[in-house]
């Protein structure tokens, strides 16, 4: 992804469970004030990849844009 910026995705709703368009990026966990600390995540060759500190799975989908997931709504956008 050289050249481009890291999504981050959230998981505020609590799913266990959400499918992304990449292999590296950023999870947040809740949104602020509940966040943890931001933490790079890299799948390298494999399709799934949990968060050590919110315990999310991440699933790639690679029929999902950089900025889609399933279910929707779990982009993060700093400047909201």
């Amino acid at each position: 992804m050289a050249g481009s910026a890291i999504p981050h995705f959230q998981n505020t709703s609590g799913h266990r469970v959400i499918e992304i368009g990449v292999r590296e990026f950023m999870c947040v966990g809740a949104n602020p004030p509940f966040d943890h600390p931001h933490v790079f995540l890299d799948m390298g060759d494999e399709n799934e990849r949990v968060c050590p500190y919110c315990s999310t799975l991440y699933r790639y989908n690679a029929a999902l844009k950089p900025a889609e997931t399933k279910p929707e709504g779990c982009i993060f956008d700093e400047a909201a």
